[in-house]
């Protein structure tokens, strides 16, 4: 929107507040300024080109006389009917000069009248000075380029989106009839543009004075449009002697916004905020800026892109003294004197809260001063510089010829700005013959050096970053040889040489031609933007080399620098920091909880439901329950009991709370904040399948609901704050508690214990379960002011269980039926995961249209799922063929996702396959039709079987509600495998078959027909299990939503997916990793040192985790064979004390995740991210050199390898690689090697047995202090327990007898494993480290006390 002049009435303001005038001039500015744009809008097309004269057109070159720029008006006949470049023009452009600043709001192209000549696209630039100029797009998303001519005489006609304000257009002509040559004729609609403008020269300001000595204001709005000469520069400031401020300004490129509202000495840190917003401001082009102040909160927008900010402190007003300054700080007393860095450039169209700053300052108002030189005109600085940009990595460059040196030698300088890298910036050769002078970019730093020198000190080295997207000036002198190098301010840089510079050679500027003897590139050609080349401080006639008469060129783009902020708009989601090159950007996800191209994939379990069927036991657990949604993951704990899974979120008032003195008009007054955030809560609880809340509470004298007039004496609030005035046990709606539904209230004529109004302890404890009312979030307790009146209560932690979307399905009969649900909300990021199984041999899984936009998912074959969409770019597809039949009946699993950076398709545990996205054109995936699930928009290929866990960014869809709604679908989906409850546990897969299930274990480290059978190992001295794997075996990961690795390409290109290695027995496969590894192992051992993992690559990368001679844990990672390994030590004690231990690792790019049984939990950070390719060994116990991959491994490993493990090893995984059980099923295979005597055991079981054993006694000894008594039943069961140990004790040890004598007489033959217990945990043994900074320590210990309950009663119902 362009601002007009708004003219403000000082009279009328004169006697109004400053409040109130404040509100006076918002409420004109945004009134005059939509009414100013209505009428702009109605009248600002007319056509703009029939007055100019003949030298208003300009252009590269001419093709004839008759052909010249000014016969290119629309409709024009005469001459050869418009205009046509030289057919050598590298780069044709046709230039208009409108006079004056114009605002322009539509174009119009013709092809040259009566000729097969026309333009098919082309580009649109403008500028204010004819020297900067920039391209403009309709959007974002449509790029830079328009749709020209299909022939000579059609007129296409674009109206501009958004408007363009200057004085110069210049059209760039792409392509062109392929049957004739570039033709063009032009017509410009708009209107004279109108603004205040004002220049500052960086050593001027205005200054708004107030009436009163200062202004408080709870809303502000300041709007400006500035165009910039400089990185740095103040734009506005105020301040006010109690410490607030407001400060806008420019730094390094970027826009700040700086505020202060709280008094700097009662509140000396709690309100400073800032907020920055895009780069490669000082580009000379004019930016919208609009800042808007409500109380605290604040929305700064530059160019249509807004941050919103939040004042932490606890004031919400602005108080300025005295005055707001414009372009600069003046320091008062010191004229012409500043306190930061003065703005230079012009600025139009400012307003403060509705007043036109710089028309008071025109008409010279008394409201106004003007500090130094404020001119009210804007002109361009002085020399005017104009950019050239260098497209490409590897064949951009510019050559020029260098002339007699003189007794001056050799002088370059330039300004340059890129985001790469890397980069060549100048190259000359010197005297002799094979040496060169080199300037480059290397690693984000200038270096310069000479290439063929045989001297050891040959180069410069300057450590300052410069590829920040600022200018920087270079400059380079050579003479007497010595050369010396200034960057920016930095102190001048010396080098001695042998050889002095060659007059008779080129220099080369960006990059070496591709054949050239003269000029080679060390690494690529610079990517970025060059100014003001001087050479021998003479200044390149950069249009001469356009013409082709200086020098030569390639892959060059004059008068514009091309640069680009790609990290504007921000990309990268869930706060993941983006940083860019000169094509692309990129995503940091570090410390964001979420992974992938663009952090949009959440790196936890969606449910405690989720953890258990990844083979979790009890314990506390990061999960995120709307996926890739906008909601951060949170802390809960998962108490994994034998039947269901409770997920528990504690809150800050978890103890006993006696209340006394309370009445209804100064009631007793509870708020409960949890460890989560309420929205957070909102998506747990309706993504749970039943939710509960205790609250226990003991009344004497204090009644709740007993009132004459029915209005309550005690309440609580739910989620919303809505007042709820049922008690535990009861249900909404009516005011009771638990005893009256249970008809067993100590008084039957009341509804409450409590409301019997007794002199005795009572009870009304019970259970909130209403969902759409969890969690409480606080509690009013009003009658306790009586004699003798008390009351004490506790609200227990938030309760939870089951996934309700986690097998929430649907089932597809015959009859093309689907189901239907809004429009899928996938512009930017679209991810889709989904179980399947079926017989059919094809069928639509998901399809949404657009207008041209769609996205479909779907079985193409009987073992070929596609994933295919097109976001105006042209269709892309990716396709995944499995090795097996996918229409088998039995689950299958499929991710698919698109980003702006990649697409990727997964399907099952095969290799995730990846395309990548072009940098431009267009990236946003517009749908407007229903989303369809099983079926299409014309009903073909409809899908016939069962789907479920349906999950679209985040959001699981409810197959099971709308399939009640629509025919041919049912609900839920027939087979053993689609209960609620896991059936196979452990990673294990649930296989359907006609009369059940089984339990498929390939890719668990257990056994046993549901994947909870312990495989355990015992070592002796000597002892190893190696798998070797020949070259290439790249490294597999077990992520199963989509986080398997991907072999990247083009997103064009055709390919053929990467089939994994594998033997059909063992399950042993891989593929290309990305930089991940899971290593989890149980082992118990007296022995040091000890090896018990070492993974090795061809590469000489390794991990290795070890037992050092103190006992202690060492994980040791090299991933990059050209440093030293690292080495991490979670616990410091020795874990060799004959005692089970569980170790876990995890690595996440540099992140690395380490916990050790459940009291260590840590976080480290390597030191690199490279992944872990061609795996060529993974050894348990001894190290030989027959193992493999023993080279490059540390003296210390290579000592702990030496002596192996003796002791047991159990449920050994690293990715889905299961070593303990491939060595048994693959015994005798070439890819395994068995050293010693292995024995296999249930020393595992055993072990952890005797540790949940103990963990039992201490819950029950928990539940005797919480309880009095005893129930008989459980005392009884108790005693069953005893004979039944005691029995089992006897079979294990007859089992041991005759184990002993068969392993006798057949030494090949291995023992059964026993099988393991399933633990209850409880949680005080499962706090992860720095927990207590998150829970605190009364939350810890009621945690544990409320999960005993829980416990106790599932004991009871198992003895029973």
């Amino acid at each position: 929107m362009l601002y007009r002049n708004l003219d403000i009435m000082p009279a009328v303001l004169a006697n109004m507040s400053s409040r109130s005038a404040s509100w006076f001039y918002i409420v004109s500015y945004f009134v005059l300024s939509i009414f100013g744009s209505i009428h702009a809008a109605n009248n600002c097309n007319g056509p703009l080109l029939s007055v100019l004269p003949e030298s208003s057109f300009e252009s590269s070159s001419t093709s004839s006389s008759s052909q010249l720029p000014h016969s290119a008006k629309l409709n024009r006949r005469e001459g050869e009917g418009g205009w046509a470049p030289e057919r050598s023009d590298r780069q044709p452009w046709l230039q208009l000069d409108l006079r004056e600043k114009m605002e322009v709001t539509a174009i119009a192209t013709q092809g040259r009248s009566g000729s097969s000549d026309w333009v098919t696209s082309f580009m649109l630039l403008f500028s204010d000075s004819g020297l900067a100029w920039k391209q403009y797009g309709q959007s974002e998303d449509t790029g830079h380029t328009y749709t020209g001519n299909a022939n000579s005489e059609g007129v296409v006609q674009h109206k501009l989106v958004h408007s363009i304000a200057a004085r110069f257009l210049r059209f760039v002509p792409l392509d062109w009839s392929t049957t004739g040559w570039i033709g063009l004729r032009v017509e410009v609609y708009g209107c004279v543009y109108k603004s205040d403008v004002a220049n500052f020269n960086g050593r001027s300001a205005l200054l708004y004075r107030f009436n009163q000595k200062s202004q408080r204001t709870v809303k502000d709005v300041i709007s400006l449009r500035f165009k910039s000469y400089g990185a740095d520069g103040v734009l506005v400031h105020g301040e006010g002697h109690r410490g607030d401020y407001l400060t806008l300004e420019l730094h390094h490129g970027t826009l700040a916004l700086h505020l202060n509202l709280d008094d700097a000495k009662l509140y000396p840190s709690s309100a400073n905020v800032s907020v920055f917003l895009g780069c490669l401001l000082d580009d000379q082009l004019w930016h919208y800026v609009l800042v808007k102040r409500s109380n605290k909160q604040v929305n700064l927008t530059m160019d249509g892109h807004t941050r919103h900010l939040s004042t932490t402190g606890v004031e919400d007003s602005l108080e300025v003294d005295y005055e707001l300054s414009f372009g600069g700080i003046p320091i008062p007393g010191k004229p012409g004197s500043f306190l930061r860095k003065n703005f230079h450039g012009c600025i139009e169209n400012l307003y403060y809260n509705g007043v036109n700053i710089i028309n008071l300052a025109k008409r010279r108002k008394l409201q106004i001063h003007s500090v130094g030189n404020v001119t009210f005109s804007c002109s361009e600085p002085q020399p005017q510089m104009v950019s050239t940009t260098f497209l490409s990595s590897s064949g951009s460059y510019l050559s020029l010829p260098l002339g007699p040196l003189g007794v001056w030698g050799l002088d370059v300088h330039f300004h340059f700005r890129t985001w790469n890298q890397e980069g060549l910036l100048f190259s000359t050769g010197l005297a002799q013959g094979s040496q060169h002078l080199v300037l480059q970019i290397s690693r984000g730093q200038l270096h310069l050096m000479v290439h063929g020198a045989a001297e050891q000190k040959t180069n410069i080295s300057i450590e300052v970053g410069v590829t920040d997207g600022l200018w920087h000036s270079v400059s380079l002198s050579y003479r007497d040889l010595m050369v010396s190098l200034v960057l920016d301010n930095e102190p001048t840089s010396t080098m001695d040489v042998q050889s002095h510079a060659d007059s008779g050679n080129s220099v080369f500027f960006g990059g070496c031609p591709q054949y050239s003897g003269d000029c080679k590139n060390p690494t690529v050609a610079f990517q970025g933007c060059m100014r003001q080349i001087l050479l021998n401080n003479q200044l390149v006639d950069l249009p001469r080399v356009q013409q082709g008469l200086l020098g030569n060129y390639s892959k060059l783009q004059f008068d514009i620098c091309g640069i680009r902020n790609r990290c504007l708009p921000n990309f990268c989601e869930h706060d993941g920091r983006c940083t860019q090159s000169w094509d692309t950007f990129y995503c940091d996800c570090s410390g964001t909880g979420y992974t992938g191209e663009t952090c949009h994939n959440s790196i936890y379990e969606a449910s405690c439901e989720a953890h258990r069927q990844m083979g979790s036991t009890s314990g506390y657990f990061y999960i995120d329950p709307d996926g890739s949604g906008p909601l951060k993951a949170t802390l809960v704990y998962c108490n994994m009991t034998e039947d269901k899974v409770w997920t528990v979120v504690g809150h800050n008032n978890r103890g006993f709370v006696n209340v006394t003195g309370a009445t209804t008009k100064k009631p007793h007054v509870m708020r409960f904040n949890y460890t989560a955030s309420l929205e957070q809560l909102r998506t747990l609880i309706g993504r749970s399948e039943h939710c509960q809340q205790e609250v226990v509470y003991s009344c004497r004298k204090s009644r709740l609901f007993n009132t004459w007039d029915g209005r309550p004496l005690s309440w609580w609030l739910d989620r919303s704050g809505e007042k709820q005035t049922y008690w535990g046990g009861s249900v909404p709606g009516v005011q009771q508690c638990s005893c009256s539904l249970e008809e067993n209230c100590i008084d039957m004529n009341y509804f409450c214990n409590c409301d019997a109004d007794t002199h005795l302890w009572v009870n009304d404890t019970g259970l909130l379960s209403y969902k759409d009312h969890l969690p409480l979030t606080e509690i009013v307790i009003g009658d306790t002011n009586r004699t003798g009146s008390a009351a004490v209560y506790r609200v227990g932690s938030l309760h939870c269980n089951g996934d309700r979307f986690l097998w929430n399905s649907a089932s597809f009969y015959p009859g093309s039926s689907s189901l239907h649900f809004p429009k899928f909300q996938a512009e930017l990021s679209a991810d889709i995961s989904l179980y399947f199984k079926t017989t059919a041999s094809s069928g639509v899984l998901l399809e949404n249209l657009g207008t041209a936009d769609f996205i479909t998912l779907k079985l193409t074959t009987p073992s070929a799922i596609t994933f295919i969409f097109d976001v105006g770019n042209g269709p892309v597809d990716l396709t995944v063929t499995s090795p097996v039949p996918l229409n088998d009946k039995q689950w299958h699993y499929v991710r698919a996702e698109r980003n702006l950076k990649e697409a990727s398709l997964q399907v099952d545990q095969l290799p995730l396959h990846t395309l990548e996205a072009p940098s431009e054109g267009h990236y946003r995936l517009q749908l407007k039709s229903l989303l369809f699930i099983g079926g299409s928009t014309f009903k073909e290929s409809s899908f016939l079987g069962c789907i479920r866990a349906l999950t679209l960014n985040g959001v699981t869809l409810d197959l099971e509600e709308q399939a009640k709604l629509t025919p041919g679908v049912t609900p839920g989906c027939p087979g053993h495998c689609s209960g609620s409850a896991s059936v196979c546990h452990n990673r294990g897969r649930c296989m359907e078959k006609n009369s059940g299930y089984v339990c498929d274990c390939t890719h668990s480290a257990y056994n046993g027909p549901h994947c909870k059978k312990e495989v355990s190992m015992s070592f002796e001295s000597g002892s190893s299990v190696t798998l070797t794997f020949q070259m290439p075996f790249p490294v597999m990961h077990n992520r199963d939503r989509g986080s398997q690795s991907s072999s990247r390409q083009p997103i064009h290109s055709q390919s053929s997916s990467r089939q994994p290695i594998h033997s059909q027995s063992s399950g042993i496969y891989a593929h290309d990793g990305e930089s991940r590894e899971n290593v989890a192992l149980s082992f118990l051992t007296t022995r040091t040192p000890a090896m018990l993992l070492c993974v090795s690559t061809y590469h000489q990368q390794y991990l290795a985790i070890i037992l050092a001679n103190n006992g202690s844990l060492q994980i040791w990672f090299r991933l990059n064979r050209e440093e030293r390994a690292e080495i991490f030590t979670p616990k410091a004690s020795s874990l060799a004390d004959g005692q089970l231990h569980r170790v876990q690792v995890h690595r996440e790019g540099k992140d690395l995740y380490v916990q050790i049984d459940k009291a260590i939990d840590q976080k480290y950070n390597l030191s690199s991210d490279l992944k872990m390719n061609t795996l060529r060994s993974l050894t348990l116990g001894k190290v030989t050199a027959t193992s493999g991959g023993h080279a490059g491994l540390a003296e210390e490993v290579l000592r702990a390898g030496s002596k192996g493990f003796i002791g047991c090893l159990s449920s050994v995984q690293f990715n889905h690689l299961t070593p303990l059980k491939t060595a048994i099923l693959n015994h005798g295979s070439s890819l395994v090697h068995v050293l010693g005597n292995l024995v296999e055991s249930n020393c595992g079981a055993l072990a952890d047995s005797t540790t949940s054993q103990s963990t039992s006694e201490g819950v029950d000894r928990g539940v005797d202090r919480l309880k009095k008594t005893r129930s008989d039943s459980a005392v009884i069961g108790g005693l069953i327990t005893a004979v039944f140990l005691i029995t089992l004790c006897a079979v294990a040890v007859t089992s041991c007898f005759l184990y002993r004598r068969c392993s006798h007489t057949h030494p090949q033959e291995k023992s059964s494993i026993s099988q393991k217990k399933d633990p209850r945990h409880s949680p005080e043994h499962s706090y992860p480290a720095g927990l207590e900074n998150s829970y605190p320590v009364d939350l810890v210990l009621d945690l544990n006390l409320d999960l005993l309950s829980s416990v106790s009663h599932s004991r009871k119902e198992y003895y029973i």
